[in-house]
């Protein structure tokens, strides 16, 4: 079978050895992905722009990449030019959600030892990442885009309900350490090549809390709540206090509003190729109503 011709902006790009042959990878949700082989070996390159409706920089992404690389968390980085990046493609699993339920101690110390060695190797602008913001800033950009799914929401799902409760949620947080935080922790952004686990997509990477990535970590991986104990036992070292276990809850469902939110802004600004934007966006939706649920029983 003969493998799919190269598009020009991968084929004509300064980098190869011999001639690049490639196919189209999938899971990307905003970017156009593809493993290039050449005559020097196997590569993945990703093309995307610039997003300031998702606060991204691609300028930003390459940077930290390539610190996640000299930290040891990240694959090599080749090649960086605008729109594009070029990293070494990495032999490994790519795992699902019920990989990240199946270990979540395995999670928890990955999270705490990236967490811990990223800042040293971060140059640069000091971005930060803080899901509250996030959220308000998408609410603007979904009324000033007049999204096409804010009319198909219930009044219970208006954008002015789960504003206010993001307040709340903001409210619950704790003080922890600023640490730096991956920020985009679905399971298909972990790789397990049987001897260690690799993170990979760096596009909203920036100091934080280390809740965030523990919460996404949780609800992007559906964890149930004795998972997420361990998941949090592993990382803090011990068991969660009832101050710690409120404000993780209230992230998790932060976690989830964000990734609705960002699912109904791309609706507006992408098209990613095979990606509904909308079942994205509601499937969060369906799980956030039952971790708000959740919290409430628990939390009053």
């Amino acid at each position: 079978m003969s493998m799919p011709a190269l598009p020009p902006s991968i084929r004509q790009l300064p980098f190869w050895t011999g001639t690049p042959v490639g196919v189209p990878l999938q899971g990307g949700l905003s970017n156009e992905i593809w493993k290039v082989t050449d005559a020097a070996g196997q590569h993945v390159v990703r093309l995307g722009q610039d997003y300031p409706f998702h606060h991204v920089s691609r300028a930003r992404e390459a940077t930290i990449s390539r610190a996640a690389q000299d930290a040891g968390f990240g694959p090599a980085v080749h090649y960086t030019a605008p729109g594009v990046m070029i990293t070494a493609f990495v032999t490994a699993k790519t795992l699902q959600a019920a990989d990240l339920c199946a270990d979540p101690a395995r999670i928890g110390r990955l999270l705490r030892a990236f967490h811990r060695d990223m800042p040293a190797h971060i140059s640069g602008e000091a971005t930060l990442f803080w899901v509250f913001h996030v959220i308000r800033d998408y609410a603007r950009t979904l009324r000033a885009g007049k999204s096409p799914s804010m009319p198909d929401l219930p009044g219970y799902l208006a954008l002015p309900h789960y504003l206010a409760l993001a307040v709340e949620w903001e409210a619950a947080q704790i003080p922890l350490p600023i640490i730096f935080g991956h920020n985009d922790l679905l399971p298909a952004n972990i790789l397990d090549d049987g001897q260690r686990l690799w993170l990979i997509d760096y596009e909203y990477a920036g100091f934080s809390t280390a809740l965030f990535d523990l919460a996404g970590a949780a609800s992007n991986a559906g964890m149930t709540a004795g998972q997420a104990d361990i998941l949090l036992h592993s990382y803090f070292g011990s068991a969660p206090s009832p101050a710690l276990h409120k404000a993780f809850a209230a992230m998790q469902c932060a976690s989830l509003l964000r990734e609705a939110m960002w699912a109904m802004v791309s609706e507006i600004h992408l098209n990613a190729p095979g990606v509904d934007y909308r079942d994205y966006a509601k499937q969060n939706i369906d799980r956030l109503i039952v971790a708000c649920a959740q919290y409430r029983a628990q939390f009053g």
